[in-house]
């Protein structure tokens, strides 16, 4: 593995800033001491510092030593958590109830403070690097507020890159592919409003709990039954309310759950067969149903060249062994899905450690940890794209 040797010398220091963010979690949009920590970070390196965007987005700017070729990219890193009471019992757990960085983010914004402090050193590059700590990856879209108040029309880049840490894959190894790598992520919540009656009297109701189970079963088989065997659809029912007593049938009934799709016209189609199907079933017992469907992200699409171009960087610092091009896609979803449809970009995916060892739980669990060792790979990564992509005889 050739990772840059003047990161791993501050290898400990970026640890440090990790286990720090880790500690103090913050989520979607109240990212302050997260946002005031990077913006000090950065403006400590001389990189020039902009906020504002998204309530709690951070952009550093970083010119090289020259920037004749007029170029720059974007480097990305998220920095939100998620509403998780943490289980581990380390010392840099959160030391905040109910709020845990269970999915990386601590890390990922480590690592891109990792590669601007060596950048801001450097500057052996031609041009610009737009450093963008985004807030509210996890379900806000904290992406899609930051393109829509301007991110690319302040400071323009010609491509945008990020990635993500992998449980379950080894350190050192990094996978990516060109084209719909992530899913697209809708929402949908039907309420069901029947009759209310004594349950030893259910003839004189309208049971939402019965009728809502019968819709429960149906929408399954709208990825079983009614999707094309060789396309992708994820249907998850998560949630479902009714009632708060034992001898009450209640009044009213409400679903909640997940689509994962990657292409439009199937997520189109889904939408459609779940008003179908719960118009359907309600109707058939006398009931009544709303439906509210939000498309939340749109699938995440690499494009062709950048990918190229993320994958020979990959391999320069981890060996073109380790690097894995055309990986299959995954049926979860990212914001940064809405930075790809402003701009041309790649993002991959970094091992972070296999079941067992550190790093190897899965995200969104309560004992999970961001894999320190992981630390100067993505920070070489992230610099190595700079000096590689805005070279400076380019």
């Amino acid at each position: 593995m050739a990772v840059i040797n003047r990161i791993a010398e501050f290898h400990e220091e970026i640890k440090g800033w990790r286990r720090d963010l880790h500690a103090h979690p913050e989520t979607a949009f109240e990212e302050q001491r997260t946002s005031d920590f990077v913006a000090e970070k950065l403006a400590e390196f001389g990189i020039e510092v902009h906020r504002g965007l998204a309530t709690t987005g951070v952009v550093g700017l970083l010119d090289g030593r020259t920037n004749a070729s007029g170029r720059a990219i974007g480097l990305r890193a998220d920095m939100d958590a998620l509403h998780i009471q943490e289980l581990n019992d380390f010392d840099h757990r959160s030391r905040h109830d109910g709020k845990m960085h269970a999915c990386g983010h601590d890390g990922h914004t480590a690592m891109l403070l990792g590669a601007a402090k060596y950048l801001s050193e450097t500057r052996n590059f031609d041009g610009r690097v737009a450093f963008i700590f985004q807030p509210a990856e996890e379900n806000e879209g904290g992406g899609r507020v930051m393109v829509e108040e301007g991110l690319f029309e302040k400071f323009p880049v010609e491509a945008v890159y990020g990635l993500h840490n992998m449980p379950g894959e080894p350190v050192g190894k990094v996978a990516m592919r060109a084209g719909p790598a992530m899913a697209a992520f809708d929402i949908f919540e039907i309420a069901i409003t029947g009759k209310g009656a004594h349950a030893a009297m259910p003839h004189q109701g309208i049971d939402p709990v019965i009728t809502g189970a019968q819709i429960v079963t149906a929408l399954q088989t709208i990825a079983s039954r009614r999707t094309e065997p060789i396309d992708s659809v994820v249907l998850s029912v998560t949630q479902f309310h009714a009632g708060d007593t034992w001898n009450v049938i209640p009044e009213t009934a409400v679903i909640r759950g997940t689509v994962r799709t990657f292409r439009k016209d199937t997520q189109a189609k889904v939408e459609e067969d779940i008003a179908r199907i719960a118009e359907a079933i309600c109707a058939s017992q006398g009931a009544r149903m709303t439906l509210r469907y939000e498309r939340r992200y749109p699938a995440l699409v690499n494009s062709a060249a950048e990918t190229d171009i993320a994958a020979a960087v990959a391999a320069k610092v981890v060996g073109q062994e380790n690097v894995r091009v055309g990986a299959e896609p995954l049926m979860g979803s990212e914001d940064f899905a809405y930075m790809l449809e402003a701009r041309p970009g790649c993002y991959i995916w970094l091992g972070n450690g296999t079941e067992g060892g550190p790093g190897g739980c899965a995200v969104h669990n309560p004992h999970y940890d961001f894999n320190d060792d992981i630390a100067v790979v993505g920070a070489s990564y992230w610099a190595t794209l700079v000096e590689s992509t805005l070279p400076k005889d380019g």
